[in-house]
C-alpha cells in the first residue's frame, strides 16, 4: 500500500468540473430508472480481475503465477460514461478500486461520500439502480468488499492530519465501509420499518415511534404488533415484519464486554487510553446506572478521539475507533432509558451528552472547549440562578445547532447533487442526524427549554407543535400572512412580500418577507439578517423537527410574532385577538415611508475622484457611504485602508442623459416616467401587483439598457489615467473591486446592506468597463427595488456611485457590530468570519463571537465548507476547508479591540448621535487588518418598542434562584 499523502489537508483547491457531455438531470433520472429494471443494474458482465491488470472472462481465472486476482461486475459504458461526464459514481465495487481514487480528496471527498448515499438509497428504496441488479450472482463478493475495506482503512488512517481534520467523517465512513464484519445497523432498522409503514399503515405510529425516539421498548412492541396482525398480513409482509425483528433484536443487544475486552488487549500500545477503557469495562459490566454509564462512555469517547493518534500503528487506530462506533451505537439505544427527574439530573445529562458529542465529531474539540464552562454553571450550591440557566440552555442549543450542522457541512453538497434526479437522497442528512447523539440531545434541550419557559413565563405559543424549547426569537416584529414552510433548497423559491417563511436556511438573495423562521441561522450580521432588523421583519430561529412538525400548517394565513425578550407566537388568523388585528389597521395608517435626500446631491462632478479626497461629510452629495466613509478611514488608518478610486453620482447621471435606445427619449427620462405612470395607476386604483409589476417589467428593460450602454469617451480616457496614477499600474494589471455605492444606503432610518452589485477581484479591462455598467444597472434589478419600495418615498432618486479599490487576497474576513445584538450591550462586539474573501455577509454559518472588553465567547463555529479566494490573475478560486481551528486567533481578538476602540471615538466625532454603532467590514492577511468598509449600524425602533411586543414579553428576574433539586 502506498503511504497516504494529503498535504494542505486543512485546504486544499477544488478543480474546476468540466460540463464536456455532462448528461442533464432528467437524462441522470431516466438512466436511473432504467437501471432499476434491469436485472445487471449498471453492470456489464462478471470478470476476473488480475493482479497483473489483465481482465479474463468468468471461466479463465487468474493463474497463480501472475499474483491471482479477485472476481465481480465490470460497468456498463453508460455508467462508465457517466463517471467521466457528471463524476457519478453508481453501484460502487469497493474492491474494483485504488485507495487514493476512492478517497476523492481533491473534489472534498465527493466519491467516498456518494458511496455512503448510494448505500442509504438502497437500504430505502429496496436496492436503488441495483433493485434487480443486487441479486445478480457474482457482482460482488463481501469478502473482498471486506478486505478493500479493512486496507483501505489501514492505509488512511497512516494520516494524521487527515484523522484531526475529518474525524467525523471517518467515523461515519467506518459506519458504511464494510471492513470488520460490521453494518450500518441503526439505518437498516429505520429502512426496514419506513417500508414496512408505507406497506402497511397501521404501523405508522411505531415507525415514527422508532424514527423519533427510538428505544430498548421499540422492540417487543413491534413484537406484539406483529402477533396481532399476521392474520391480516400477506406472506410477503410477514417476511419483513421477521426482518425488521431480527434487525431490532441485533440493533438492542447488550454490549459484549467479553469482545470489548479483547479488543483492548489485542491493542499492541499500552498507554493512558488504553487503561481508561480497561477500567470502564471492569466498572460498568453489570451496572443499572444509566447517568453513570452514559458519563462514562461519554469521557471515553472523548478520550479516544483526543488520543487516536497517539497510537502508532493504523491498525490499532481501526481497533480503537471500531471501538468508538461500538460503544456510540450502545449509548444510543440506551439513552432514553435515561429520564431525569430533577433539573441538576437533567443538567448532568446535557452535559455529558456534549462530552459525547465531541466524541463522535459533531463538534470540534476547540469548540468544546470554548463552551464547557458555559455548561458547568452548577456550582455546589444548591440554586442556580435563572440567568446560568439561560446560559446553560443557549448554550446547549447552540451544540445541538452545530451538530447538525457538522452533518449538512459534510454531505450537503452531494445531497443537493443526487436530490436534483433522486428526492428521495434528501433524507439522507435527516438520518444522519438521527443515527447520532444529536437526536436524543434535541429533546434533552427542548425538555430544559420547556423547564426554563415555565419558571420565567417565556412561553413560546407556536401552533400545537411539541418541542418549542428549541425556538427562540432572532429579531423582535410581527406579521401577517400566508405560510410557506420550505423543506429544501431555498434558492429556486420565488417569494413574495406579503408571506411567511420557514427555511432549513435562508436564501443568500432573499428578497423581501412579511416574516421569517430558519432552522440554519446562518450568521447574526449577514446582508439578510441587517436588512431583516432594519425592517423589523420578525426573525427567528427553529428545530428541523419543528419545521417538520409546522408542515401541515403550509398555506394557512397566520399570525406571527417575535417580542424583544425572543418569545415567539405564531397562530392561525382565527386564533387572532382583536388587539392582534388592530395591529395591522394601525400599520396601514403609519407605515414608516422615508425620503432619500437629494437636496445636497452635486451632479456637477462628471470626473474621477481619489479616495482619498473624499470624507464621511461628502456621503450623498458626490458619491455614497461606501466610498465617503472609507476616505475617512484612510484618514484615520493610512496603513490598513487601501487606495481607491470613485466614480461619482455626476458620471451616472451624465451616462443617463444619453439616449435610451428604441424609446426616443433619454435613460433618465425613461426611468423618471415609469414611475410617474406607476404613481397614476395607483391614483387610478390599480392594484399593488399590477403597479409593481408595471414597473419591474420597465425596470427590467432599463436594466439591461444601462448594461449595455456606451460609456462616453472622456470618462474612458479619465478612468484609464486615474487607475494609472492612484493604483500605480494601467488597468488590466491589478486585480479590483467594484463596489456600488448608492445615496439610499445608510440613511439613519435604512441600511440597504447588500442590495446592489459588486464584483469580485476583476483583472481584464474590458471586463472592469463593462462591470461599471453592471454595477449602475444593479439598482434596477428587482431585488433591490422591491427592498428599498417597500420603504423609500421617492425610489426614482436612488443616484449610484461606484467605489473600486485594488484586492487584497485576505486569509478570512468578515463584519463586526460596535455593539452586542444579542446581549443588547452597546460596549459589546458582535463579530462573524468566515475564511477566504466576502465572509459573513451572504450569510455563510461564519464562525460568530461576542467579543467584550474582558472575554471572548464563541456564539457559533463556522460549519460553511467552501469560500474564495483571490489570485492576482483576476476572478475567484474555489478552495474548502475544515473546521478542527478556529477561524481568529487571540492577537486578531486583540486587533479587532483596537479598531472597535478607535472607530468608536473618531466616528463619535463625525455623527450627531454618540450612540452610533456601526457596521464594519474587514479581513485579516498574514494577521495584519484590512479595513474594507464602514456604516452606521441601523435597527428597526419601532419594532423594538412596540406596545404589543413589549406586552407579549415577560418580565424575567435574572437573579431569580431556582433549586437544583426542583422537580421537572
Amino acid at each position: 500500500m502506498k503511504y497516504l499523502v494529503l498535504s494542505l489537508a486543512l485546504l486544499f483547491c477544488m478543480p474546476e468540473t468540466t460540463a464536456q457531455n455532462k448528461l442533464s438531470n432528467t437524462q441522470i433520472k431516466a438512466l436511473v430508472d432504467t437501471y432499476k429494471s434491469d436485472i445487471r443494474g449498471p453492470y456489464y458482465r462478471i470478470k476476473w480481475f488480475c493482479e497483473d491488470g489483465t481482465i479474463r472472462d468468468p471461466k479463465d481465472p487468474c493463474p497463480d503465477a501472475i499474483g491471482g486476482g479477485i472476481q465481480h461486475a465490470s460497468f456498463k459504458q453508460s455508467a462508465l460514461d457517466l463517471r467521466k461526464s457528471n463524476h457519478l459514481f453508481f453501484g460502487e465495487i469497493l474492491a474494483s478500486n485504488e485507495e487514493r481514487a476512492f478517497l476523492d480528496a481533491e473534489n472534498n471527498y465527493d466519491r467516498l461520500k456518494q458511496y455512503q448515499l448510494n448505500k442509504y438509497l438502497a437500504s430505502v428504496d429496496d436496492g436503488w439502480v441495483l433493485q434487480k441488479g443486487q441479486y445478480y450472482r457474482g457482482a460482488l463478493q463481501s469478502e473482498d468488499e471486506e478486505a478493500w475495506g479493512k486496507d483501505f482503512f489501514l492505509w488512511l488512517l497512516k494520516d494524521d492530519t487527515f484523522i484531526e481534520n475529518n474525524f467525523y467523517l471517518l467515523r461515519q465512513a467506518l459506519k458504511d465501509i464494510p471492513h470488520n464484519g460490521d453494518s450500518n445497523i441503526a439505518q437498516l432498522m429505520r429502512s426496514q420499518s419506513k417500508s414496512l409503514s408505507e406497506d402497511y399503515e397501521p404501523f405508522m405510529d411505531l415507525r415514527i415511534k422508532i424514527h423519533g425516539q427510538p428505544e430498548e421498548a421499540d422492540l417487543p412492541a413491534v413484537k406484539e404488533f406483529y402477533k396481532k396482525n399476521a392474520s391480516k398480513l400477506s406472506k410477503a409482509q410477514k417476511e419483513d415484519f421477521e426482518a425488521l425483528i431480527e434487525t431490532m433484536e441485533t440493533n438492542y443487544a447488550p454490549i459484549d464486554f467479553n469482545d470489548l475486552q479483547n479488543q483492548v488487549n489485542s491493542l499492541r500500545a499500552k498507554n493512558e487510553t488504553t487503561k481508561q477503557i480497561g477500567q470502564f469495562i471492569k466498572d460498568y459490566q453489570s451496572t443499572e446506572n444509566m447517568s453513570q454509564m452514559a458519563s462514562h462512555v461519554g469521557d471515553i469517547l472523548s478520550a479516544i478521539r483526543d488520543g487516536v493518534t497517539s497510537y502508532p500503528s493504523s491498525r490499532d487506530r481501526l481497533l480503537l475507533l471500531d471501538m468508538s462506533n461500538q460503544l456510540e451505537h450502545y449509548l444510543l439505544t440506551k439513552m432514553q432509558e435515561w429520564k431525569p427527574e430533577t433539573l441538576q439530573n437533567l443538567l448532568t445529562k446535557i452535559g455529558t451528552l456534549a462530552c459525547v458529542s465531541k466524541g463522535t465529531g459533531l463538534i470540534e474539540t476547540w469548540e468544546y472547549d470554548a463552551i464547557e464552562a458555559q455548561l458547568n454553571k452548577v456550582s455546589d450550591d444548591k440554586d442556580i440562578t435563572v440567568e446560568d440557566l439561560n446560559t446553560v440552555l443557549n448554550t446547549a442549543r447552540s451544540i445541538v445547532e452545530w451538530s447538525t450542522g457538522m452533518v449538512k457541512a459534510n454531505y450537503q453538497e452531494v445531497v443537493d447533487h443526487y436530490s436534483e434526479f433522486e428526492p428521495m437522497a434528501y433524507g439522507y442528512i435527516d438520518d444522519r442526524v438521527r443515527s447520532s447523539i444529536a437526536l436524543n440531545f434535541g429533546e434533552t434541550v427542548s425538555q430544559l427549554g420547556a423547564y426554563v419557559a415555565k419558571a420565567t413565563n417565556l412561553n413560546n405559543a407556536v401552533m400545537d407543535i411539541e418541542g418549542q424549547g428549541a425556538i427562540r426569537g432572532l429579531n423582535p416584529g410581527y406579521a401577517k400572512g400566508e405560510l410557506v414552510v420550505v423543506d429544501g433548497n431555498p434558492d429556486n423559491i420565488e417569494v413574495s412580500t406579503n408571506k411567511i417563511y420557514i427555511f432549513q436556511r435562508p436564501p443568500h438573495d432573499l428578497k423581501p418577507v412579511a416574516g421569517i423562521m430558519t432552522v440554519s441561522e446562518g450568521n447574526l450580521v449577514s446582508h439578510v439578517q441587517l436588512l431583516a432588523r432594519n425592517l423589523g421583519i420578525p426573525n427567528a430561529a427553529l428545530s428541523y423537527e419543528n419545521l417538520k412538525d409546522l408542515k401541515k400548517q403550509d398555506g394557512k394565513t397566520v399570525f406571527y410574532a417575535v417580542s424583544n425578550k425572543g418569545n415567539v407566537i405564531l397562530k392561525t388568523e382565527d386564533d387572532m385577538t382583536k388587539t392582534e388585528n388592530k395591529l395591522f389597521e394601525k400599520q396601514e395608517k403609519s407605515k414608516a415611508i422615508i425620503e432619500v435626500p437629494v437636496d445636497q446631491i452635486r451632479l456637477d462632478q462628471t470626473s474621477v475622484m481619489n479616495m482619498r479626497d473624499v470624507d464621511a461629510s461628502d456621503s450623498g452629495k458626490l458619491c455614497g457611504p461606501k466610498a465617503a466613509n472609507l476616505g475617512e478611514l484612510k484618514k484615520l488608518f493610512p496603513e490598513q485602508v487601501v487606495e481607491g478610486l470613485i466614480i461619482p453620482f455626476g458620471i451616472f447621471r451624465a451616462h443617463m442623459d444619453q439616449q435610451m435606445p428604441g424609446e426616443g427619449k433619454s435613460y433618465w427620462a425613461y426611468l423618471n416616467e415609469t414611475f410617474k405612470t406607476a404613481d397614476a395607476m395607483k391614483k387610478q386604483g390599480s392594484s399593488e401587483a399590477s403597479v409593481e409589476a408595471y414597473q419591474l417589467k420597465n425596470l427590467d428593460k432599463l436594466h439591461k439598457a444601462i448594461v449595455n450602454m456606451d460609456l462616453k469617451p472622456e470618462f474612458l480616457s479619465d478612468i484609464k489615467s486615474s487607475f494609472r496614477s492612484i493604483f500605480g499600474k494601467s488597468m488590466g494589471n491589478i486585480p479590483v473591486f467594484l463596489r456600488s455605492d448608492t445615496n439610499m444606503e445608510d440613511l439613519k432610518e435604512f441600511t440597504g446592506a447588500g442590495l446592489n452589485l459588486t464584483l469580485f477581484n476583476i483583472l481584464d479591462e474590458n471586463e472592469i468597463l463593462n462591470g461599471v455598467k453592471r454595477v449602475w444597472a444593479s439598482a434596477y434589478t428587482e431585488r433591490s427595488f422591491k427592498w428599498r419600495q417597500k420603504y423609500l418615498s421617492n425610489p426614482e432618486n436612488v443616484f449610484p456611485s461606484i467605489l473600486i479599490i485594488p484586492s487584497v487576497d485576505v486569509d478570512y474576513s468578515g463584519v463586526m457590530i460596535t455593539k452586542g445584538i444579542n446581549s443588547g450591550n452597546d460596549q459589546d462586539l458582535t463579530v462573524a468570519f468566515s475564511r477566504g474573501a466576502g465572509g459573513a455577509v451572504d450569510g455563510q454559518s461564519a464562525e460568530t463571537r461576542l467579543i467584550t472588553s474582558k472575554d471572548d465567547m464563541l456564539l457559533a463555529p463556522a460549519r460553511q465548507v467552501d469560500y474564495i479566494r483571490l489570485p492576482a490573475s483576476g476572478g475567484t478560486k474555489r478552495y474548502v476547508t475544515t473546521f478542527n481551528s478556529p477561524i481568529l486567533n487571540d492577537d486578531n481578538i486583540k486587533e479587532i479591540r483596537k479598531i472597535a476602540k478607535k472607530v468608536r471615538s473618531t466616528m463619535a466625532d463625525k455623527s450627531d448621535d454618540s450612540g452610533q454603532a456601526y457596521d464594519v467590514e474587514f479581513g485579516f492577511k498574514d494577521d495584519k487588518l484590512w479595513l474594507f468598509q464602514i456604516r452606521p449600524f441601523v435597527e428597526n425602533k419601532q419594532a423594538k418598542s412596540s406596545e404589543y411586543l413589549n406586552s407579549i414579553a415577560p418580565k424575567i428576574d435574572s437573579n431569580k434562584n431556582i433549586k437544583l433539586t426542583s422537580a421537572l
